[in-house]
C-alpha cells in the first residue's frame, strides 16, 4: 500500500482514534497528537482486479487494532493541527443518505419554500433513502467547493456511521454490531427541483471526519449532542435521540434494499437550522464523543483531467 492517506478510529483507550491524513498516511489520534502507524497498511492483504467490494482497511480493522494500539508511543508523531485531515474512509462502496429524519427539519421545510424548492416535504419512511456519489467524498481539510455560486448551497450536519461488518436483511436487534465506527458528516446540498442524488453528489459535497471513533467508544449513538456553526454563529443544535428513524432501525431498513459492505457510509439525517453558505465561510461541526471538525468553504476550481491513452 503506497497511498499516503491516514484514517482515524477510536479504541478502548480513552480519547484514542484513527485517522487518514496528508499523503495517505494512517494515524492513531491521542489528544492533539497523531501517531503515524502507516506501516500497518502493509498488513492488508493485496488483491488484484476485480478488487473485492468495500474499503479494505475497514474490512480488516479489527485484526489491525491491537497492533495500532501497541505502536502508540513507539512511532513518529505530528500535531493534529499541522496535518491535512482526509476522509477516514478511502473507498466506500456507497454513501447512503437518510432524508427528513428530524421533525424540526421537516417543519422548517414546510415554512421555507426556497428550501423545499416547491417539492412536497414527506416523512422519511415515505420519501425513502438516497445515494450520494462516492466521488463527492472529502475530508475536513480539503474544503467544500461551491460548484454553482448562482444557486443556493446549504449545509446539513449529521451523525455519520461506517459499516464494519457487511450483510443483507440485518435484524434490527443485531444492527449496531455491524458498525465499525462513527464520525461527523456534512451532507452539502444545492437546493432545487432535481433529484436529491444529483444535488447532493457534487464534488466535495460529502464531508466525513475528523476521524473515525470505533463503535465500542460510543455507549449510545441515540444520545449525542450535535452542534454546527458558520463563522462562529450557531446554526444547528440537537440531540441524536430526536431522530425519527434511529440508527439500528436505519441499518435494518437499508439492508433490506442494499447489501452492505465494510466502508459503506450512512449519513443519518440533519436537524433544523440548515442555511446557505458562501465561499470564505468557515463551518465547524461538533458531536459529543467524537470531537469537532472545521471545514472551509471555497470557490470551485475547474480541473480537466486527461485520461490514460489520451
Amino acid at each position: 500500500m503506497s497511498s499516503g492517506v491516514s484514517v482515524c478510529f477510536a479504541t478502548r483507550a480513552p480519547e484514542l482514534k484513527y485517522c487518514r491524513y496528508d499523503d495517505n498516511r494512517l494515524g492513531v489520534v491521542e489528544g492533539d497528537i497523531i501517531h503515524d502507524v502507516t506501516t500497518l497498511l502493509e498488513g492488508i492483504p493485496r488483491s488484484g482486479y476485480p478488487f473485492p467490494p468495500g474499503d479494505q482497511l475497514i474490512a480488516h480493522l479489527e485484526r489491525l487494532r491491537p497492533r495500532m494500539q501497541f505502536l502508540v508511543g513507539k512511532v513518529a508523531t505530528r500535531p493534529v493541527a499541522e496535518v491535512r485531515l482526509l476522509s477516514p474512509v478511502a473507498n466506500p462502496g456507497k454513501i447512503i443518505g437518510v432524508p427528513v429524519n428530524y421533525q424540526d427539519h421537516a417543519d422548517e421545510g414546510l415554512r421555507d419554500e426556497e428550501l423545499r424548492a416547491r417539492r412536497e416535504i414527506r416523512p422519511v419512511y415515505v420519501d425513502g433513502l438516497f445515494l450520494k456519489a462516492t466521488s463527492s467524498l472529502i475530508g475536513p481539510s480539503q474544503g467544500v467547493a461551491i460548484r454553482f455560486p448562482e444557486l443556493r448551497t446549504d449545509h446539513e450536519a449529521e451523525l455519520a456511521y461506517v459499516i464494519g461488518k457487511g450483510g443483507s436483511d440485518i435484524p434490527e436487534a443485531e444492527a449496531l454490531d455491524h458498525i465499525a465506527g462513527y464520525a461527523i458528516g456534512l451532507d452539502m446540498v444545492v437546493r432545487g427541483t432535481q433529484d436529491r442524488s444529483l444535488r447532493k453528489s457534487i464534488d466535495s459535497y460529502s464531508v466525513l471526519g475528523p476521524w473515525l471513533v470505533t463503535a465500542d467508544e460510543i455507549t449510545d449513538p441515540q444520545d449525542l449532542e450535535l452542534s454546527f456553526q458558520v463563522n462562529g454563529q450557531t446554526r444547528q443544535q440537537t440531540n441524536t435521540g430526536r431522530m425519527i428513524s434511529g440508527i439500528a432501525e436505519q441499518i435494518a431498513w437499508v439492508s433490506r434494499w442494499y447489501t452492505l459492505h465494510p466502508g459503506d457510509i450512512v449519513m443519518s439525517g440533519t436537524p433544523a437550522g440548515v442555511s446557505r453558505v458562501y465561499p470564505g465561510d468557515v463551518m465547524t461541526a461538533s458531536i459529543a464523543g467524537i470531537g469537532s471538525m472545521t471545514v472551509k468553504v471555497r470557490p470551485h476550481e475547474i480541473v480537466r483531467h486527461i485520461g490514460a491513452g489520451s
